[in-house]
């Protein structure tokens, strides 16, 4: 007979003679918990977005996004996208962002080089995956009311500001 049965034997059984060692207990952390359920948020509500500073394009950013929690103060995933004339992308930034930087979506052509930059959010986990190519891409999307934060006039006043802004007015 071969040896390499023999041999193969001996090394599956091994470890099972010293199964008494590795049933002992352990306590687990909330580091241990984080590794073992990388879908454990480190806090309630907590989520992700794609990020990337000026990337050649989208599978640049996300394929290269780090994979890190937003934190507490920025609720909304945000993207601008600067294409040339041709519609191929200059640049792409994603990030994590507070209500304030998401007032301002939409694409607007800029008189340098012919580009144009078209600014989108949303929330939700990883929710910026695609990019904003057009006005009907570049909007503010949300899962739930601007308004439900606990203050009752935030909502209309949100809501008459961006009225004032879209109608070119001053307050």
């Amino acid at each position: 007979m071969e040896p390499w049965p023999s041999l193969a034997l001996v090394l599956l059984l091994g470890p099972l003679a010293d199964g008494s060692k590795a049933a002992q207990s352990k306590e687990f952390t909330v580091k241990d918990i984080v590794y073992l359920h990388p879908s454990t948020t480190p806090y309630p509500g907590g989520f992700k977005c794609f990020t990337c500073e000026k990337a050649a394009d989208n599978y640049d950013c996300n394929r290269w996004a780090p994979d890190v929690y937003c934190p507490r103060e920025a609720r909304y995933c945000y993207t601008q996208h600067t294409m040339a004339a041709s519609g191929n992308s200059v640049s792409v930034t994603k990030r994590c962002v507070a209500l304030e930087d998401c007032l301002s979506t939409g694409c607007v052509d800029l008189e340098v080089e012919g580009h144009k930059v078209c600014t989108a959010c949303c929330q939700g986990n990883i929710c910026n995956l695609p990019l904003p190519r057009n006005a009907s891409d570049a909007t503010f999307a949300t899962t739930s009311p601007i308004g439900r934060t606990g203050r009752q006039g935030h909502g209309l006043a949100l809501i008459a500001s961006c009225l004032c802004a879209w109608l070119g007015l001053s307050s």
